[in-house]
């Protein structure tokens, strides 16, 4: 009997301690709890199947959406003829499905921009070559709508492949570093306005537009690269802060046959062309601007022969159009998607071609977050709103005839779709707060398919760790407002003792920290380490109407430091919280808003963490800072009251400034004359650089090593 419970007692304890297992920092940001989705897919032309590398990247699939089994390997390293590369990093498909371009040798050019060595593909034939004899690197691929011509950039200028002739010609020859772009984009646009190629080819495939840059007269910034070589080099480009120059842009059209040029003749007060596109029959072509304010956008159809332009839609807004939502415009039948703000929230309106609003097909006081897709054969629109909740996420459908609305999604929590062509299929991506990604294949009235990946193995594990409590609570702003709230308790909480509080947040404008999705994130690990974790989204963040997310404009750090002081002492007065030990930490925007609270909080915050701050928004890009503030020659005051750099002398609390120093994004200038602004004010303060690393100091080891430092910070000065 003694020896039976002595192995009970062992069993006991050794179930105890595998239960009982404990988060650690490394492996969280190794991605050992990182919930997996599925590789990119593309659709196909009739929207039935889509295409997929494998696992290794050698090889693209065809698959059906309806079944999910393999149609077809259109191309393998292992059998294409003549391949001399052994995998690939991506692939574009021609839209006639008859051939396709992959890529090896990646090199980022900024955030989202890279050039690559491309290989073209012949599916017919099986057949691979090198796109171009050129020896430089390509970028931003683009096929013809009949399939039989590609477009590329090469060091700034347009070259022009035909397969029919297996020929290359160079269509532009001005193209230069720093000073003129054709086809792709300059730094402000790729990183505002999300897009690094604005080139299309007409419906009848004689036409190819595109913008072109002129940079010359936009001011160089240069970084600091130090590479453990004995002489560090500077990096340099072209970046546009706040009221100066931007680059020159006009929307020209090569005529193929003709081999010559034009340039389009768009009125008016346009400053930025954040997108082109041609209607899908015919020759007009699509130009969408901006002015400088951001306040006026204009849609024109030009005549791509005569140059001529006229205006099909016009909105004005008296603080800023959401440029976000361009990108959602999309033609058919004579008619045009548009999504809008009209009602003060964002909502779907069908527009005839010449511009004369028909409809609008989505109401009500909650915003559309995502116009997904249209099947113009059942006047169908597929979109995701945040009708039931700011924190949620649904996929929908609306019959643009009879306006009956269907919610497709049933989990509650966040829900993201992928459509194929014309709405026939989607591929959902559902999470909430305790819910690692659930991927799977649905069909247009929402019935599933199958799933493609529930992360079970994930799952397992997270059941065998012992985990914070998250809950979703509200506190009121500095306003009196509700405001969306996430708390995270330590495992063991005990109500009766005091803990110390770090509040993490963003806070820029339509942002949300707090959201019903899974994440593990070092915050998990600082709750277990005996800290109260809360993230509240302030005035100025998404999902709630037009004048919560617009209220901050030209007054950004105000509300958004208001509001996370005013949260902080409704923590102060709870029970379990010690209201002498709270801190607050953010990244980027929510760095700049650490530095805010703490300078206009009267000591409310012991301890911050600023990470890659803004501290004046003079020394941030033109497009994003004059959208929220327009420029320093227009609101001196609001540029004044909004600088960390200014407030310095307020600062209460002890600081850790950290900045990676050669962040192309919020320069590390920012850190730099900060800390000469503390020094000049007596303010003692912590400073880290992560050296030649960017705005995301990224690599797991780097962020390990972060997050340890700053979790050493809060425990040591709180």
């Amino acid at each position: 009997m003694k020896n039976i419970l002595k192995l009970l007692f062992i069993a006991f304890i050794l179930t105890s301690t595998v239960s009982a297992q404990q988060l650690n920092l490394r492996d969280i940001t190794s991605g050992k709890y990182y919930a997996w989705g599925v590789n990119p897919v593309t659709s196909s032309a009739d929207g039935e199947s889509y295409f997929q590398a494998d696992k290794n990247s050698k090889k693209i699939i065809k698959y059906s959406y309806k079944t999910g089994l393999p149609i077809d390997t259109i191309f393998d390293v292992d059998r294409a003829r003549e391949c001399k590369i052994e995998s690939f990093q991506g692939f574009l498909i021609s839209p006639d499905e008859k051939r396709l371009v992959v890529y090896t040798d990646h090199e980022p050019i900024y955030r989202h921009s890279f050039k690559a060595n491309y290989y073209y593909y012949d599916v017919r034939r099986n057949l691979l070559r090198k796109l171009t004899e050129n020896k430089e690197k390509q970028s931003i691929p683009t096929f013809s709508r009949d399939g039989r011509m590609l477009a590329y950039v090469i060091d700034n200028n347009i070259w022009l492949a035909k397969f029919d002739y297996d020929t290359e010609s160079q269509i532009t020859k001005d193209g230069e570093i720093g000073k003129i772009i054709n086809g792709a984009t300059d730094w402000v646009y790729e990183e505002e306005f999300a897009t690094t190629r604005l080139m299309d080819f007409s419906a009848d495939n004689k036409l190819l537009a595109f913008v072109r840059f002129d940079e010359t007269e936009v001011p160089m910034y240069s970084m600091q690269m130090y590479g453990n070589q004995l002489y560090p080099y500077a990096q340099t480009f072209k970046y546009p802060k706040a009221g100066e120059k931007n680059s020159k842009v006009t929307c020209n059209v090569f005529d193929i046959d003709a081999k010559t040029i034009r340039t389009m003749n768009i009125p008016g007060d346009m400053e930025y062309i954040p997108r082109i596109e041609f209607l899908p029959t015919g020759d007009e072509l699509a130009i969408m601007t901006l002015n400088r304010d951001q306040n006026k956008f204009d849609m024109y159809l030009a005549n791509a022969r005569s140059s001529v332009c006229r205006s099909i839609l016009r909105e004005e807004n008296q603080r800023y159009i959401d440029s976000e939502l361009i990108k959602y415009i999309q033609f058919f039948d004579n008619q045009f998607i548009y999504v809008g703000e009209k009602s003060g929230y964002t909502h779907i309106y069908l527009y005839d071609k010449t511009g004369v609003m028909q409809k609008q097909l989505t109401t009500g006081n909650y915003d559309v977050t995502e116009f997904l897709a249209i099947d113009p054969a059942t006047k169908t629109v597929f979109y995701q709103a945040a009708e039931d909740s700011p924190l949620q996420r649904a996929i929908y459908k609306v019959d643009m005839v009879k306006g009956i609305k269907t919610k497709l999604s049933t989990n509650v929590g966040t829900n993201n779709a992928t459509f194929s062509k014309n709405g026939k299929y989607f591929i959902n991506s559902f999470t909430n707060l305790s819910t690692p990604r659930l991927t799977s294949v649905h069909d247009a009235t929402g019935k599933t398919l199958r799933v493609l990946e529930a992360n079970e193995q994930l799952k397992s594990t997270l059941a065998g760790l012992t985990l914070p409590q998250k809950e979703f609570i509200t506190v009121k702003s500095a306003d009196g407002r509700d405001l969306n709230a996430l708390i995270i308790k330590p495992a063991n909480f005990d109500p009766s003792r005091k803990y110390p509080l770090v509040m993490t947040q963003y806070s820029g404008p339509d942002s949300q920290s707090v959201t019903d999705a899974y994440s593990m994130d070092w915050t998990d690990y600082l709750a277990n380490q005996g800290f109260i974790v809360a993230s509240v989204d302030g005035r100025g963040t998404g999902a709630r109407g037009e004048d919560f997310r617009k209220c901050t404009y030209m007054n950004l750090g105000i509300y958004e430091s208001d509001d996370q002081v005013a949260a902080a002492k409704y923590f102060a007065s709870l029970p379990y919280i010690d209201g002498s030990k709270i801190g607050i930490w953010g990244w980027s925007y929510g760095g700049y808003n650490v530095l805010m609270s703490m300078s206009r909080g009267n000591g409310t915050f012991r301890a911050g963490v600023a990470i890659a701050p803004v501290t004046d928004w003079r020394y941030y890009d033109t497009v994003y800072t004059e959208r929220f503030m327009r420029t320093p020659q227009q609101n001196m005051t609001g540029y004044d009251a909004g600088s960390p750099i200014k407030l310095a002398n307020k600062l209460e609390g002890n600081l850790l400034l950290v900045h990676g120093s050669a962040d192309d994004n919020v320069h590390f200038q920012n850190t730099m004359e900060y800390s000469s602004a503390l020094i000049n004010a007596n303010k003692q303060f912590d400073m880290f650089v992560f050296t030649d690393k960017d705005h995301s100091i990224r690599g797991a080891n780097n962020r390990a090593y972060l997050y340890e430092k700053v979790i050493k910070f809060f425990k040591e000065k709180m």
